[in-house]
């Protein structure tokens, strides 16, 4: 069964996603891939070059990931443009992996921008992580160090909580406590493994 999760921006996505893996599903990383199709010697990193120039690389020659993101949360048109690149490597990579996964697994797919993707409607089911907006800004200045500028640029860039919960099936509110997640985490794992 191909399972999407998403959940906004310091939302606790990656802390449900780890709890579904001890469960037992295959989990797949976006976030992990993006990182991956754009290492030093790739193709898709040639291709952030040509397209944005050789000032986004380290002196090592890896991607400066924070300049990137100053660049691109702050202009949708580059952000556009690096999606673009990077967006169909990561889907290829979603594809091989996903075809070593075992008989009957549970395959959740961690793509923390599904909803702005527009391909929730290709997994069997949707699980969103839902926190209200304020509960994220908090996070990010308390558990990130971020400032106030930069938590509410991020949650811009992406979808909103309406759009978000528009494509759910499933819907796992974190304001609670690690133990009212994870039974939350496990009530949905188990009902997803009964249709796998």
């Amino acid at each position: 069964m191909r399972v999407g999760l998403t959940g906004g921006v310091a939302s606790g996505k990656s802390t449900v996603a780890n709890m579904l893996a001890e469960l037992g599903a295959v989990v797949i990383d976006a976030d992990a891939l993006a990182r991956e199709v754009v290492e030093r010697g790739t193709p898709g990193l040639a291709a952030v070059v040509e397209e944005f120039g050789d000032e986004l690389l380290t002196p090592e020659g890896d991607l400066d990931r924070p300049a990137m993101g100053r660049l691109v949360f702050g202009d949708e048109s580059a952000r556009k443009r690096l999606e673009a690149i990077v967006h169909p490597l990561v889907f290829e990579r979603y594809a091989e992996l996903e075809a070593t996964a075992p008989e009957g697994a549970l395959v959740v797919h961690d793509i923390p921008l599904l909803a702005e993707s527009g391909r929730a409607d290709g997994f069997d089911a949707v699980i969103v992580v839902d926190v209200p907006t304020e509960t994220q800004v908090e996070r990010m200045l308390e558990q990130r160090g971020w400032t106030l500028e930069d938590a509410e640029s991020r949650i811009a860039a992406q979808a909103t909580r309406e759009q978000r919960l528009a494509v759910a099936t499933h819907v796992i509110e974190n304001t609670g406590t690690l133990d009212e997640l994870r039974a939350r985490v496990r009530a949905v794992h188990d009902e997803l493994a009964v249709r796998a």
